[in-house]
């Protein structure tokens, strides 16, 4: 048997989940948010280019989180996996097709020097940034409200839902928190990373969009506490029982989901420091590296915020709430949550310092100068 118990292990991969997905956030979240900015700040073809070259040499690396987080809940978490890609398989696809085009537009944009073809992919480049903040948003969303699935006695799983069912008012909300709290990252990276006329619009655009994710999150608050009925465990659960998720009983009360910030008070620093870092955000406009760490907070908190308030669901059902996975019920088996752990322990820090080096190592803004003396080699 692995030296640390099965709740325990639960437990921190319930944890590395939740920061890999804060990782993705944080570092992809500013490239989503320069793209979708990209219509509203860069009025011109340098400054079209200024914003490409801002953020294309870190892009793809800033992915690879998303591809750890996929990993960890294959690995760590199966019958998520096996729920949430299948379920939201539609949702899924518009977002890899919308990476996949980020790429494409990146390439092919300079190509040629024909201002509609430069204008499509700019576009295209809009909509690779667009689509996914607004479909992660909404995906989260409907995590609040349950996912309609079920296990039936032999935990087979069947999904009665659609792409157009998850686009509801309350999920439409927290896509716009997504887009909002992107856009505000996105502009605090480009006021970091260029000069001029394009840094003091990123700059606004990062004001504007901190006090709109500011707003938005407050109405989420609000809406979260008054009308959206949460899951609660009834009775008790084992923390190192079977992943079995029938082995539960589930109710749904209003007010459900705040529960956890009344138990643990500490867990209020989140949404805390997502105002904080929201409001920093603004009031740091002439300080852009500041602005950007601040930026960060917020994005992180926010994610954190909405993870410590399903805690310790991972995946609610709206047709059955018995059936809805928990940190308790849905994971592997002791042994292969012990080997992923030590092997995460070795390789994510390695993950974090790269991160940080390239980060290093391409400090410094992108200029109209650079453009001009390596326009060959550059976006």
């Amino acid at each position: 048997m692995p030296p640390i118990d099965y709740a325990t292990l639960r437990f921190l991969w319930w944890a590395f989940l939740g920061l890999l997905l804060i990782g993705f956030a944080v570092t992809d979240g500013f490239d989503l948010g320069a793209a979708l900015l990209q219509p509203f700040v860069a009025r011109n073809d340098t400054e079209k280019r200024l914003l490409l070259n801002a953020i294309g040499p870190i892009w793809e690396g800033n992915q690879v989180w998303l591809i750890l987080g996929g990993g960890a809940a294959f690995a760590a978490w199966p019958p998520l996996y096996a729920v949430s890609f299948s379920g939201f398989y539609l949702a899924m696809f518009l977002v890899l097709a919308a990476l996949i085009l980020r790429p494409v537009a990146f390439t092919f944009r300079s190509k040629l020097e024909g201002v509609l073809w430069r204008r499509v992919w700019d576009w295209a480049f809009f909509v690779s940034g667009l689509v996914p903040a607004l479909v992660f948003g909404v995906a989260f969303g409907n995590l609040f409200l349950g996912v309609p699935f079920r296990f039936d006695d032999t935990l087979r799983v069947s999904y009665e839902g659609g792409l157009f069912g998850l686009l509801n008012p309350w999920a439409l909300l927290c896509g716009l928190v997504s887009v909002a709290m992107l856009a505000m990252h996105g502009g605090s990276w480009l006021a970091l990373k260029t000069e001029g006329a394009l840094a003091r619009r990123a700059r606004t655009a990062a004001s504007w969009a901190s006090l709109v994710v500011i707003l938005l999150f407050t109405l989420a608050g609000l809406w979260l506490a008054f009308g959206i009925a949460g899951y609660v465990i009834a009775g008790t659960i084992d923390p190192a029982g079977p992943s079995n998720p029938l082995d539960k009983s589930v109710l749904r009360e209003a007010g459900a989901w705040l529960r956890n910030y009344g138990i643990h008070r500490w867990i209020m620093i989140a949404p805390a420091l997502a105002y904080l870092g929201a409001a920093a955000t603004a009031a740091l406009r002439g300080r852009p590296l500041l602005a950007f760490l601040a930026s960060g907070v917020s994005v992180a908190a926010i994610v954190a915020t909405a993870g410590l308030s399903l805690f310790p669901f991972l995946l609610p059902s709206s047709l059955d709430p018995r059936s809805s996975l928990t940190v308790w019920d849905a994971s592997s088996s002791p042994t292969t949550l012990f080997i992923m752990l030590v092997a995460t322990l070795v390789f994510l820090p390695i993950v974090i310092l790269y991160t940080a080096w390239i980060f290093r190592v391409m400090r410094g803004p992108v200029t109209a100068v650079a453009l001009e003396r390596d326009s060959d080699s550059l976006y």
